[in-house]
């Protein structure tokens, strides 16, 4: 995809910022957001196209986000490193409040405040399953994102774990995957129109973005795994999309330690039709097992990013190539800068979350934990209606946009990629850990039983 005419220039043909999406019902019912006309920066049309937010679609998005929230119950106004969540319990709480036609409350729907999940415990006693993890006080940023106070990590949600719970076999054979792909059609298109663009000395190639866009043409958005209009696909999309925005310069990652991919590769020279392709998937360690199998660990930091090089044919289609060590060490600092990204960024932590609570519902379902407790989930089936998800516009396409930098060479990067999350994967490596049982029997016998979460 080089073209003589356009050396001293690196084109990156790529997509427009946004974070999450657009809610749809204009009513709110049991936790649901309604009446929203942007979510994280972006609004979804009816036909699934992408525009950037205005200043009113955010406010009033932040204001009904303001009015959803109430203030906090004082134990959950403090940090926990261990807190305790009653899946049980969790799910009386949601039945209590449809029954008497209020709102979920919000201590409910951000699972009092649950940043990560450190451990999964059987309470054969007491017919439960409880999930446990750090735990902090939490609130709304002005972009809509709601963090913890303390660490500013986003915080998990109770649809979330609703639809993991729900999409555990929808996942079993693909896994859970979001990716925001060029058409070959666009490709050629864009080729053809490289090759006619004659560039006069000293011209930028900026003067072509408009024709370039339109040759090239929307990028398709294609989900697996969870509903497509659900909460968790719109994170899934908004994280891949935020991850080659900061790769392709659209964006400051604000972390030191993490340059665009177009800084890293300003004095390089780029092959011929070989394109980037960067994914985030799971990482974990092995999952601590305890010997009787109702205590289980779970450590790691959740998210690495990958990379491999896409070859483009001469018909604008593509095949998988090698992997270019530009494009891997960049892959690799988003890797290791991920902690502080995700604090800069709240949709990578919203993706880390959305990494534990799949692999947390894969190993409730494939280690069949609910039926060793006699716990019924039923509470969070889709047939019991008892946690009502918000229906967000479907997103379809997203428009191209440029970013252009003097470089040694002319080159074009269609990159692409997206997320890829296999829950079973994680859950099949396994090791023995004794240590967890000992935090299970501590983390019960801290329970009082007369709430739902608890701290240690």
């Amino acid at each position: 995809m080089i073209h003589s005419d356009l050396k001293r220039f690196c084109l990156f043909v790529f997509t427009v910022a946004f974070g999450l999406f657009s809610v749809t019902d204009s009513a709110r019912a049991g936790g649901r957001f309604g009446g929203q006309q942007a979510v994280g920066g972006v609004v979804v049309d009816a036909a699934g196209v992408v525009r950037a937010a205005t200043l009113e679609d955010r406010q009033q998005m932040a204001n009904a986000l303001q009015n959803a929230n109430r203030a906090l119950p004082g134990d959950l106004q403090q940090e926990a490193e261990m807190r305790m969540i009653s899946l049980k319990g969790l799910q009386a709480a949601v039945a209590e409040s449809k029954q008497s036609g209020k709102d979920i409350p919000s201590e409910v729907r951000f699972l009092a405040g649950l940043q990560r999940i450190a451990y999964v415990f059987v309470d054969q006693e007491n017919q439960d399953v409880i999930l446990a993890g750090p735990a902090e006080p939490w609130e709304m940023r002005e972009d809509g994102f709601v963090v913890g106070k303390i660490s500013g990590q986003a915080t998990m949600r109770l649809e979330d774990l609703t639809v993991a719970l729900r999409s555990v076999e929808n996942a079993r054979q693909n896994g859970i995957t979001c990716s925001i792909e060029p058409t070959d059609e666009g490709r050629l298109r864009l080729q053809q129109l490289l090759r006619r663009i004659k560039l006069r000395p000293g011209q930028s190639p900026v003067a072509f973005e408009a024709a370039m866009r339109e040759a090239f043409g929307p990028q398709m958005i294609y989900l697996s795994g969870v509903p497509n209009n659900s909460r968790f696909a719109r994170t899934l999309v908004a994280a891949d999309f935020e991850m080659k925005r900061v790769a392709m310069g659209l964006t400051e990652s604000k972390v030191s330690s993490l340059p665009s991919y177009l800084e890293m590769s300003r004095n390089s020279q780029q092959t011929k039709n070989q394109n980037p392709r960067w994914w985030m998937a799971c990482s974990y360690d092995a999952l601590g097992k305890s010997q009787d199998g109702l205590a289980w660990k779970l450590s790691g930091q959740g998210v690495e990013t990958k990379t491999e090089q896409d070859i483009v044919n001469d018909d604008g289609s593509t095949r998988r190539g090698g992997v270019d060590k530009m494009a891997q060490a960049w892959a690799n600092k988003m890797t290791d800068s991920y902690e502080d990204l995700s604090i800069k960024m709240p949709v990578f932590s919203e993706l880390q979350n959305m990494m534990d609570l799949t692999v947390v519902a894969t190993l409730i379902v494939q280690e069949r934990l609910a039926e060793k407790a006699g716990l019924s989930l039923a509470g969070f089936a889709e047939e019991s209606q008892s946690v009502e998800l918000a229906s967000f516009n479907t997103p379809k396409a997203v428009e191209p946009h440029c970013s252009f930098i003097k470089g040694r060479s002319g080159w074009v990067v269609t990159a692409s990629g997206g997320v890829d999350i296999n829950g079973f994967e994680v859950v099949q490596n396994q090791v023995a850990d004794a240590s967890g049982s000992k935090v299970r029997e501590d983390a019960l016998a801290a329970s009082t039983g007369k709430t739902w979460w608890w701290n240690k």
